[in-house]
């Protein structure tokens, strides 16, 4: 590493702060101006932002936003499954119908939002297609 390398790479780690950039991510918001929208068609990127015109082509989000909704809803749901049943002892259907709504709808809710927090946490970290710095 060269001195020139030392004095540049604290500046070019602080220029993209990771956790506004998450934060306008969960709003599915560009991470770079957080006014254009990053999402079309409930989970399809834009190829630019509308706005700032940030090329958002290069993303790599795969299936870690359905990793990572899967990994919250199960977390979340198993123990309230768990405390109602031996708190309340409900039917099994309507155990079943409540708590398949609800793991349907927290799935939907939480899917594009942490699919915006993905492509923002790569945009932040200038991971994939995000490092212009080349």
């Amino acid at each position: 590493m060269t001195e020139t390398d030392a004095v540049t790479a604290p500046d070019i780690e602080n220029d993209r702060p990771t956790k506004p950039a998450l934060f306008k991510g969960w709003r599915r918001k560009c991470p770079e101006c957080g006014k254009g929208d990053l999402l079309h068609s409930y989970l399809k990127v834009n190829d630019r932002c509308g706005n700032c015109g940030l090329d958002l082509s290069g993303h790599r989000a795969d299936d870690g936003p359905a990793y990572l909704t899967i990994l919250i809803v199960g977390h979340l749901m198993a123990p309230i499954l768990h405390v109602v049943y031996f708190a309340y002892r409900p039917e099994p259907l309507v155990t079943f119908t409540i708590f398949s709504i609800g793991c349907l709808a927290s799935s939907l809710y939480l899917l594009p939002r942490l699919k915006g927090v993905v492509v923002a946490y790569q945009w932040a970290r200038r991971m994939h297609g995000f490092d212009d710095r080349a």
